[in-house]
């Protein structure tokens, strides 16, 4: 066992219980516990929205999809992600914001789509908040057995008892502290992960001979490593580019970010925080897996992902290894715990509160999602519990749900006056009920064609919107007004 990085480790555990701790003194109300008061400020607010997007993939199955097919399995989808993300907080992040005061204070993406829509069934709340806990259940999953393996490869200890470490510190300071606590931690986690990508590829380039005579190393292995269409189709590069470009626009987490921001100055700066992360982020993920392929060219790994911590393992002295590797339990437990947030929020405020018990008092909607946050990590934890379970997989399944589901939602909504609670209603079923069986088709091979299923997702929901929204009543003079009122308002 490493005990350096054991120290290391066990240093950052106690480092993140002690800031859900002084959130948790911070939470004056249920609002602060689920959205900060809307008083997230821009370099927290961007930096934190980028480590809570990326999860463990950034640092295992990114690299490890690099090093085990060349840059072709990673230029498109890092550029449909950098396009996406600037896209979404150009053109959506500051509009829902301000269009969730407008709609009634709305608080979670559920609550604002029926507030928009004026949906008095409460159907939209439903579908919305059932979707949401199945596709985050998985992204919950994903990170979960990213941080499992990471314990297997670093401590040698089995893959399960990671999986439940992982799982329990999230667990505790996520229910302490809440939007606070999950803020704070994704900031500092945001930090230590940009180190990451930046010193690890940087310093194995040195190590290699630099620049050219790494190209020239991963060139030699097979020309293929550095051809951007390599073994792709035409469909697996709309694949890619329709991963970032279409599929940001849904995330539940990352509107809730939106919606927590302080005014549309900070949302503005963030945006610039945000991109900048992002795309030295995504990049820095894939020079390690590039290289990789020539570190490892005459030992090859048996498991690609693993290709950023046998490179922090080989290159950096224990203590370097081990903040490394806090790195990847950072971009493992940022997720995770945005996530869960969500999901019990969905639970709590949207089920709990919006069907049962509407007159519920804050103690009682305290205890109720923390409950939630301890049901979401459970079921995650079961769905984590084969460690053959592939990260990207879990990820891109669970990225292409929200994408689909509520991605064409939320730009109507915002955009497109003529939005009805019917259409969005459809949209969001038709959207989500078509990745989960395009999912299914596919891995059945009953479709011949590999397209992912966000892309067939995200077309019907917004066909099924733009039909269903001319079905039944068309928007009211108070819905219209409230659209132009949105459109107006600086906040």
């Amino acid at each position: 066992m490493n005990y350096i990085s054991l120290v290391v480790f066990v240093t950052y555990f106690a480092l993140l219980l002690l800031i859900g701790y002084l959130a948790y003194r911070k939470s004056n109300n249920f609002s602060d516990y689920i959205l900060g008061g809307r008083k997230l400020g821009p370099v927290i607010g961007g930096v934190s929205t980028g480590a809570s997007d990326m999860s463990g993939w950034l640092l295992l199955a990114f690299p490890g999809a690099v090093y085990a097919g060349g840059i072709s399995s990673g230029v498109w989808l890092a550029v449909g992600l950098a396009i996406g993300a600037y896209v979404n907080w150009r053109f959506v992040g500051n509009k829902i914001r301000q269009f969730s005061i407008v709609a009634g204070d709305s608080e979670t993406l559920p609550e604002f789509l029926e507030n928009r829509t004026r949906d008095r069934t409460k159907a939209i709340k439903i579908i919305s908040s059932l979707f949401i806990l199945i596709f985050f259940t998985f992204y919950v999953s994903s990170g979960l057995v990213a941080g499992g393996l990471l314990f297997e490869q670093t401590f040698g200890i089995s893959y399960t008892k990671g999986l439940l470490l992982i799982g329990l510190v999230v667990l505790i300071y996520t229910t302490t502290g809440g939007f606070f606590a999950v803020t704070w931690t994704d900031f500092l986690q945001g930090i230590i992960m940009l180190f990451a990508v930046v010193i690890v590829p940087i310093v194995a380039f040195t190590e290699l001979g630099g620049w050219k005579s790494t190209i020239f190393q991963v060139g030699h292995v097979s020309t293929n490593n550095l051809d951007a269409f390599s073994g792709i189709t035409i469909l697996g590069v709309i694949s890619g580019l329709g991963w970032g470009i279409l599929g940001y626009f849904g995330q539940p987490h990352a509107i809730l970010r939106f919606m927590a921001f302080s005014s549309s100055k900070d949302v503005t700066i963030g945006r610039a925080v945000y991109t900048t992360w992002n795309v030295v982020a995504m990049y820095g993920a894939m020079f390690i897996g590039i290289a990789g392929i020539a570190f490892f060219a005459n030992n090859p790994l048996n498991d690609p992902e693993v290709v950023f911590i046998q490179l922090s393992q080989l290159l950096f002295n224990p203590w370097v290894t081990g903040l490394l590797l806090v790195a990847l339990l950072a971009a493992v437990m940022s997720t995770v715990s945005t996530q869960l947030l969500v999901s019990a929020t969905a639970l709590a405020e949207d089920l709990y509160k919006g069907l049962f018990r509407k007159k519920a008092i804050e103690r009682e909607l305290f205890w109720v999602i923390r409950l939630a946050i301890i049901v979401v990590t459970g079921v995650a934890l079961l769905v984590g519990l084969d460690p053959q379970s592939s990260i990207l997989g879990l990820v891109s399944y669970a990225w292409a749900g929200f994408g689909a589901g509520f991605g064409p939602s939320v730009l109507l909504t915002l955009f497109w006056k003529g939005t009805t609670r019917n259409g969005v209603l459809a949209g969001i079923i038709v959207g989500g009920l078509t990745v989960i069986f395009w999912s299914l088709l596919s891995t059945a091979g009953i479709i011949p064609f590999e397209l992912y299923e966000l892309i067939p997702g995200f077309i019907f929901s917004t066909l099924a919107i733009l039909i269903f929204s001319r079905v039944g009543s068309p928007p009211t003079k108070e819905m219209n007004k409230e659209f132009e009122l949105a459109q107006q308002t600086n906040i």
